[in-house]
């Protein structure tokens, strides 16, 4: 099973979420995370994923906060 990111309405209505881990980098990791919860039925069995997704969203809050400072 594939997850497949939400179809747009129009251009406008882009969900803040995905606009967010699109400008962090990080979006095809949580699209491996739903993927693998998908698959699995067991967030437990995704740590590979979780952990990859959690990295990239801590490496984007760390360079934010240099940019920042």
């Amino acid at each position: 099973m594939t997850v497949k990111p939400r179809e747009k309405v129009s251009e406008g209505d882009d969900d803040p979420v995905e606009a967010m881990l699109r400008k962090s980098g990080c979006l095809e990791l949580h699209y491996k995370v739903q993927e693998c919860i998908a698959t699995t039925k067991d967030w437990r069995k995704c740590q590979t994923e979780v952990n990859d997704f959690r990295s990239c969203i801590e490496k984007h809050k760390n360079i934010n906060k240099r940019n920042d400072s």
